[in-house]
């Protein structure tokens, strides 16, 4: 992924050469979508380092062009809000992923290691980085806080066991950008049925959030 004018786009990962080049506003809505749904999904989501990148060279490319402008144009002033804003999104957009990290480590390490060999990573390299020294740290802590004072029985603790995971049933607010066809919805009572419905485009629902996680990875829905 690449945005126009950049100086050396990124190859699609088969190999064949093809360039996906993104207009500026179509980079920055990639990023404000990508910063709704990690804002608003319970679990961390897919890294997207290609984006975080692009971003950064085209707010680079657009701080460079401010630089030539002449002092005192309006359209300046516009300018370095638009900047201000997308740094904004993209500030928020990583820290709401270290909070993740922080609160869900050891359930992101174990899914992170049992990550089939092509899948997606949920982790960019220093977030991976940062998730294991977060771990170690807290292991630290814990032994030499409390657990070493403890019977030889109970020096151990499973943080995978003690670390509340993401909760996936929890609800979400979501808007259409594709139309989909057979959703299967849990029941929500023992005596209710599992059951399908439609996702028409440009339509907005409450949903529990395991039903369309799938979608939003794909990017057929968006949170709100």
């Amino acid at each position: 992924m690449a945005a126009a004018g950049a100086e050396e786009p990124e190859r699609d990962s088969d190999g064949g050469g093809e360039e996906l080049e993104l207009t500026p506003a179509q980079l920055i809505r990639s990023l404000e979508q990508a910063w709704l749904n990690e804002k608003f999904a319970p679990e961390l989501l897919e890294s997207k380092p290609e984006i975080i990148e692009c971003v950064v060279e085209q707010l680079d490319h657009m701080e460079a062009n401010l630089k030539r402008a002449k002092g005192g144009d309006l359209k300046v002033s516009i300018h370095q809000m638009e900047i201000e804003r997308i740094r904004y999104v993209l500030s928020s957009y990583l820290r709401c992923r270290l909070v993740k990290i922080e609160k869900f480590f050891p359930h992101v390490l174990e899914k992170e290691k049992s990550r089939a060999e092509g899948e997606p990573s949920i982790l960019s390299p220093e977030e991976f980085a940062f998730a294991k020294e977060y771990m170690a740290n807290t292991e630290t802590y814990l032994k030499n806080v409390g657990l070493k004072h403890m019977p030889p029985n109970l020096q151990k603790v499973s943080l995978l066991k003690s670390v509340p995971k993401p909760n996936l049933d929890s609800f979400v607010f979501l808007r259409v950008l594709e139309r989909q066809e057979n959703i299967l919805v849990e029941p929500e009572f023992d005596e209710q049925r599992e059951y399908t419905i439609d996702l028409e485009e440009g339509s907005q629902h409450l949903i529990r959030y395991k039903v369309v996680a799938p979608l939003v990875a794909s990017g057929a829905v968006q949170l709100i």
